[in-house]
Order: C-alpha cells, then sequence, then structure tokens
C-alpha cells in the first residue's frame, strides 16, 4: 500500500472544513477535566510504594500519565506512550512490542528492559524484562481500560519488585467506582488500519461495582508489509467488592493478538562515521518500507521434536494471555493492615520476523556461495535485476513461545505505631521460559514493495536455494540459532520496609528486600541433518544440512542465586507547596535465558554471574504552583553487568557502566486552556570496562526531551488541540563509539472536535514532518567519504489517523 497524495489532499479539505465550523458544536464531555491531571504533585502514588503519598511527600521519582494524556501524544504503539515519560528512553522503532526500555543513568547491554519492570495492576507481566524474543512490552497492550500509566525511576522500585532496580511502569487498571464509559472507532488515513474500543463500569449493588472493556483491531500498520500485518485484540474484566474495613479485587484478561515485528532495515549512510549523512536507500523507503513481504509468507522446517513444522510470517509477535487473579485489602484492629495481590497467567504465542544478517551487493552476495555463482527471481525465475543491486541474507527470526506461563504473588502485612510504619512482605512467583528458536535463511532483494526472494545457482548450473531459501538453519551464524528451552525460574523474595514521620516535616524511608531464585531445566542446541523437507523425494542443496534441534544431547540447568537489594531515602517538607528528597538504593537483575549459551554458566551452585547489580543515588526537588509544577533529580548510577547473548549480534556482550545527570519535569497551565508539560533528561554516561573502557555507552543520548502543549478553544472550550515533540540528542551507534547516530525531533499532534454531547471527532498525525529518526545501528563504523549501506531501525514515518469517540 502507498501513501496517496490525492487522499491526503481530500483530509486537508475535511479538516479545514471542521475547523470552519466548530463555533457550532455542542458540550462534550470531558473524561478528566482537570488539564494537569495525571502529573499534579497532590496525586497519591500507589506503584514501587508501601503506603501510598501524595508526590510532594515522596522520596521517590514518580511520573503518571492520564489515559487522556497518552491519547494526547498519538502513540502508535506502548513503547511510544513510555517516550512521553521523563527519564524513560523507549526505543519504539520495532513496532507492537520488543522494545529496548531503560531508566535515565541505566545503559543496557542487550535488547528488552532488563533493569525496568513493565506492570499491570502492580504485578510483574512477566518476570524478567529481557528475554530474548519475549519481552514484557509484548505481553502488554494499552487500552481504554486503563486509568493511568505510573513510572517510578530508582527510589524503592529496587525492594518491592524483582528485577527492577532502575524503576517500574505500572498500567492501573480502571475499576467501575465511577459510572461510565466510551467507544472509539479508529482508522488509518494514509495507511490501513481500523481499530475498535468499547469500556464501561458501573456500580452494580451496595458496595460492589465492576469495569469491562477491550479492543480489536486490524490492518497492514503503519509499515507497508503487503499484508493484513497487525490482526487481534484485548478484553479485561474486573469485579470489586468493598466492605467495611477493606475490599476484594477480582480480574481477568484475555490477550490474543498479532502485530508485525519490525528488525533493522537497509539504510544508506554518507559523509563521516563523526558527521554522518542518513538517507533511504534507493528503492526502499526506510519511514516506511519493511523485510516483511507476500512472498515470504511462511517458514518450514523441522520443530523442536524433530516434526515438519510451518511458521507463519505474517503472525508476526502474537502473544497469548489468559490471566486471572484476585487483590485484597483489609484494615484490621489496632492500625494493622494486610494486603494480598496474586495472578496466574497462562502465556504462549509466537515471534517470527525476518532480520537482515547482512545487505551487500548483488556481486558479494552470489560469490559468498562460490565463484561464478548467479542470482535469478525465485518467482520467475530471471536475472536478478533490482535497480539498487543490493541483496538481503535473511535470517527468519522464528521463534515458538511454547510455555511462558507464570504465578505472581505479593503479600504485604503493615503495623503503624504513632509515626513509625512497619511492612513485611512476601513476593513469590514462578516463571516458565519454554521456546524453541527455529530459524532458516533466505535471499531476498532490497525493496519496500514486497521484495521477491532470489535464488542462488552455482558456477555449474546446480541449484543452491529452493524458492529463496538457501539454508534450513543460519550456516552464515555457524548454525548457532536452532535451540529448545525448557526451564523453570522459582522466585522467593521476603522485603521489609520503615516509614518514619520524623518531625512534621521530615519523612525517612529504608527498605530491604532478599531475592533468591532457584532454576532448573535443560536446553538444547543444534545439530545438522539431512532431511527431505518439501517431501518430494529428492535431497535439494538445503536438504542435505538441515538444522535440527539436538534432543538427544541436552544441557541440564541447575542452579540458585540470591542477591539483597535495600534503599534508604527521606523527604523534607519546606513548606506546603515544595519539598527536597534524597535517596540511595542498591539492587540487581537476575539473567534467565540469556546466560543459556557455551562459555556462560548455568550449573553447579550459587551463581554470581547470573546477576547484573545497579546502584543509584538521587538528589530531588519538588515544587508545585497554583497552576502547575515542577520535579529536579539529580541522579548518578553505577552498573556491574556480567556476560549475556544478544541474537542479533551473535555474540556475548559485558559492560560495566558509571553516570551521572539531570532529570526534569513540569506542567503549567497558563490558563484554563493552555497547558503545557513536558520532560528533559540529561545523561553523561561511560563504560567502565573491557576493550571499550571510557566510550559513551552504545544509543546513549546526552540529552531526551519532550514538550506537550495542548489547548481548548471554541465557546465551550472542550475543542481541543495539541502537539507533542519528542526528540533526543545524537548517540553512538556502537561501543566502540565511531558511527554516529543523528539527534532527532518527532513532532506529533492531534485535534479533537465536539459534535455533539458526548461525541467527538478525533484526528491525529505521528511523525508529522515524516523525519528518518535512527534508534539503533547494527554496524559500528562506515567508510567515511563513500556510499554505505548499514542496518538500521528507524522510527516510523509520517501515518495520519481518525477516531469517532463517543463517551457515555
Amino acid at each position: 500500500m502507498k501513501k496517496s497524495t490525492l487522499f491526503l489532499k481530500r483530509l486537508l479539505l475535511i479538516v479545514a472544513f471542521m475547523l470552519s465550523n466548530l463555533s457550532f458544536s455542542q458540550e462534550v464531555k470531558p473524561a478528566e477535566t482537570d488539564s494537569i491531571k495525571g502529573g499534579k504533585i497532590e496525586e497519591v502514588v500507589i506503584t514501587g510504594v508501601v503506603n501510598q503519598r501524595s508526590k510532594i511527600k515522596s522520596s521517590v521519582s514518580v511520573s503518571s500519565i492520564s489515559a487522556v494524556q497518552v491519547e494526547q501524544s498519538a502513540p502508535r504503539s506502548t513503547a511510544e506512550i513510555f517516550r512521553t515519560i521523563p527519564g524513560i528512553r523507549s526505543e519504539s522503532s520495532g513496532g507492537e512490542g520488543n522494545a529496548n526500555i531503560t531508566v535515565r543513568g541505566v545503559p543496557i547491554s542487550s535488547g528488552g528492559s532488563k533493569y525496568l519492570q513493565i506492570q499491570e495492576d502492580g504485578l510483574p507481566v512477566l518476570l524478567y524484562g529481557d528475554i530474548a524474543f519475549a519481552t514484557s512490552d509484548i505481553f502488554t497492550r494499552f487500552d481504554r481500560n486503563v486509568a493511568r500509566v505510573e513510572a517510578i525511576r530508582g527510589g524503592s522500585a529496587s525492594t518491592l519488585s524483582s528485577n527492577s532496580p532502575g524503576g517500574i511502569i505500572n498500567f492501573i487498571s480502571k475499576t467501575g467506582k465511577t459510572e461510565g464509559g466510551s467507544m472509539a472507532t479508529s482508522f488509518g488515513l494514509d495507511y490501513n488500519d481500523f481499530r475498535t474500543d468499547i469500556e464501561y463500569g458501573s456500580k452494580i449493588g451496595d458496595g460492589l461495582y465492576f469495569h469491562a472493556g477491550g479492543f480489536y483491531r486490524t490492518g497492514e500498520g503503519v509499515r507497508d508489509a503487503g499484508f493484513t500485518a497487525n490482526n487481534g485484540g484485548q478484553v479485561k474484566f474486573n469485579l470489586t467488592k468493598e466492605f467495611e474495613n477493606g475490599s476484594v479485587t477480582i480480574y481477568t484478561k484475555f490477550l490474543n493478538d498479532r502485530a508485525a515485528a519490525y528488525m533493522p532495515m537497509p539504510v544508506k549512510v554518507t559523509g563521516t562515521n563523526s558527521d554522518p549523512n542518513w538517507d533511504s536507500v534507493s528503492g526502499y523507503d526506510a519511514t516506511s518500507g519493511t523485510q516483511q513481504s507476500v512472498y515470504l509468507s511462511h517458514n518450514v522446517g523441522l520443530g523442536p521434536d524433530g516434526q515438519l513444522r510451518r511458521g507463519v510470517v505474517s503472525d508476526g509477535m502474537h502473544p497469548v494471555s489468559k490471566s486471572i487473579g484476585a487483590s485484597a485489602t483489609f484494615n484490621l484492629e489496632g492500625d494493622w493492615k494486610i494486603t494480598n495481590n496474586g495472578r496466574f497467567s497462562s502465556n504462549s504465542g509466537q515471534f517470527i520476523t525476518p532480520f537482515p544478517a547482512e545487505v551487500a551487493s548483488a556481486t558479494s552476495i552470489a560469490n559468498s556461495f562460490g565463484a561464478g555463482s548467479t542470482l535469478t527471481y525465485a518467482n520467475d525465475g530471471t536475472p536478478f535485476n533490482t535497480a539498487n543491486g543490493l541483496v538481503s541474507r535473511i535470517h527468519m527470526f522464528d521463534v515458538q513461545l511454547n510455555n511462558m506461563n507464570n504465578f505472581m504473588n505479593d503479600l504485604r502485612v503493615t503495623k503503624k505505631f504513632d509515626k513509625l510504619g512497619i511492612t513485611a512482605g512476601y513476593f513469590k512467583s514462578i516463571q516458565n521460559i519454554s521456546m524453541s528458536w527455529l530459524w532458516n535463511s533466505y535471499l531476498q532483494e532490497v525493496s519496500d514493495n514486497n521484495p521477491r526472494l532470489i535464488n542462488v545457482t552455482d558456477a555449474f548450473g546446480n541449484l543452491l536455494s529452493d524458492n529463496g531459501l538457501y539454508a534450513y538453519g543460519v550456516p552464515f551464524w555457524g548454525n548457532c540459532c536452532t535451540r529448545n528451552y525448557d526451564t523453570q525460574y522459582n522466585v522467593s523474595a521476603p522485603y521489609a520496609n520503615l516509614t518514619l514521620d520524623a518531625t512534621d516535616k521530615l519523612t525517612l524511608e529504608g527498605g530491604i528486600r532478599f531475592d533468591k531464585g532457584q532454576v532448573n531445566g535443560s536446553f538444547a542446541g543444534s545439530v545438522q541433518t539431512t532431511y527431505d523437507i518439501n517431501n518430494d523425494g529428492v535431497i535439494s542443496t538445503p536438504e542435505s544440512s538441515v538444522s535440527a534441534v539436538d534432543t538427544a544431547n541436552a544441557t541440564a540447568v541447575d542452579y540458585d542465586y540470591d542477591y539483597v537489594s535495600y534503599t534508604l531515602g527521606g523527604n523534607y517538607l519546606l513548606d506546603a507547596n515544595q519539598s527536597v528528597f534524597a535517596r540511595y538504593s542498591k539492587g540487581a537483575s537476575a539473567k534467565a535465558d540469556r546466560i543459556l549459551f557455551s562459555g556462560l554458566n548455568y550449573l553447579d551452585g550459587d551463581q554470581i554471574n547470573s546477576l547484573d547489580y545497579l546502584a543509584q543515588a538521587e538528589f530531588g526537588y519538588k515544587r508545585k504552583f497554583s497552576k502547575g509544577y515542577v520535579y529536579a533529580t539529580f541522579f548518578t548510577s553505577t552498573t556491574t553487568e556480567e556476560g549475556g547473548y544478544e541474537a542479533t549480534s551473535n555474540s556475548i556482550i559485558e559492560n560495566d557502566y558509571k553516570s551521572l545527570g539531570l532529570e526534569l519535569e513540569s506542567s503549567y497551565s497558563v490558563n484554563k486552556d493552555f497547558n503545557i508539560r513536558g520532560g528533559l533528561t540529561y545523561t553523561k554516561a561511560e563504560i567502565t570496562s573491557g576493550a571499550n573502557d571510557g566510550n559513551t555507552p552504545r544509543r546513549q543520548p546526552t540529552v531526551m526531551y519532550n514538550l506537550i502543549p495542548t489547548y481548548k478553544f471554541s465557546q465551550n472550550k472542550n475543542n481541543t488541540l495539541g502537539l507533542s515533540f519528542i526528540g533526543q540528542s545524537k548517540a553512538y551507534a556502537q561501543d566502540n563509539n565511531d558511527l554516529v547516530m543523528n539527534g532527532f525531533l518527532i513532532v506529533n499532534g492531534f485535534v479533537e472536535v465536539g459534535i455533539t454531547k458526548g461525541l467527538s471527532l478525533n484526528l491525529a498525525g505521528n511523525n508529522l514532518f515524516n523525519t528518518l529518526a535512527i534508534t539503533e545501528v547494527e554496524e559500528g563504523s562506515i567508510v567515511n567519504n563513500a556510499t554505505n549501506i548499514v542496518r538500521a531501525r528507524p522510527l516510523p514515518g509520517r501515518s495520519l489517523s481518525m477516531a469517532l469517540n463517543y463517551k457515555f
């Protein structure tokens, strides 16, 4: 699907007509009437704390974003929502999930969210945030069931959840205690996507209320996949019963969604490493193209048990999650309080997407199969003649998520003694990681319009590939990655917290947590065999060496780990409108599947090398005004990592880091109609180990920022327009600090127009200036003053959508 200039012209006429008739709009019932609600300083914090306190009285750096504010930033994925939270670095170029997410001052050497926990209603979605091909955000969807998103950076996060020394992002659901609901239908104007949301909550008896809702969407997505790449939805429900001294909530979720996973893609770079010029390759628009194609719809090979199996490429990231949980809290006699939150989730699914292991000239690729080899198009046998002359060596990342089930339970008992509060808690979790990597290799032209597969023939006329597939496995990477994991992670974590109101103005807090993990199971690598995959009775060249899971020689996994996390903080209320706080914390994040590789330790007792440690110090100032607030936090951190495997670079990475910086967050209402909110994070980070000692960590910008102004206009003041400016300074592509990724600014915008009471029309644009914004690069260097082709992952280009919303 190509974007239509004619359609955009028509759209502009529609918008002009709407704007010319705004004065006739009737009153729209707003979802939130407070322009800074979701971030105001009096709001009570519930994430990463044991005692709910207002922000101005908390010795933590925490932000909250309401559902309305999320919509105002015009996000296209959950990861893009995180980009509007100060101090959160979210590389939202991978699609609906599989984003690299971290907290200010805490670089990560691999993918996912190693030091940051993503939670739903106070419990982790997955126990580990950086499981390869099964990151937490893949199993998380933002929809209209969410009341707000809270994010705590550093602080007490290390002692109140496992594997979260950097912070916690918590999706907090609506409860229905306040009756109301909404339904919305949205669709892409210059791309193919359609989505319907509906939610409703209400009281249904004395102290009894519920909330239910969900969404379904289908379409090609913001990039031109050539097929329905996004298809699925989510349903959530909760029921709460209030008693005289507490309440019980039962909640459930069903998620079954498919979304395209975008990998690095061919991008042209000229100039020099220090001053590069980034541009699209001829025939491949990096802002809208994909390597997904109708010509590469299936991936056939041997399954984890040696059977024939077929992976469907259009499944992309396909999470299936069925969860049920219950939370209860009761105030007991003698100032005792007990709280329990437990949930079981049955998780499974698929992750399948083409990854370019190499992009090179046709001659170079052909010669890699032997001098004199030639390339032809697999669909019609004609000689290769793509104008740009480039070919991609595709490794199909085909991963079955067999069993990612988990059980989480967090029990807390609190006793209040005058000015002293004591909390004792016990967290229990069992996380299964059972997955199968079943990868094959293809040749594909470089094109953004359903790229065709390519066959290769040697100098003697022997066909070396079958319909573009040249290997059942990935011989270019030494056939590393046909694998199977069957492991279970059993974690127990008792913790305690003390809060002392030393004076009317000074509050002190300390916490300690002991995490103990027991890991058992096995994993199996690859073995080469001969197999007639297509059942034609003939062993073709690819079939003569087929990668299979070596089930006969599985490797046992059996180790324990433990670590202590602690935190100490204090908040001093200067007056009713301002406070200062200080905090020091230390914690760790345990590795999961990323150490189950040769050369790493996964046997014999207590494994200290399975842990990555993080220590942080924070000094903050909070100030509220009659029309807004400002937070400022100075931070330092030290990260000590052990080696872990990264699939995209086919290597083990081990880095230590130190950093310092400043985080700012503010919101100000110029008047009752005009509000500006935003944040800025300055980070000076350095690698402190290995060959790159003294260098800046890869992909770490010095400055990240966002600015979101909104304005209510027309007679009823409920028509709204807004912009969001989200950007960062330049960063290095890799730890060698050679090739620079340019800084960028993404501009999003929206306008919401009231039609009649409760009914409104929303027009939103993402990346309005179609900026080529690079978030990661596989290569670390280019040849100066030459034309280079690198593999980079850019943010999607401009996309426009329209939504019809009804609030009732």
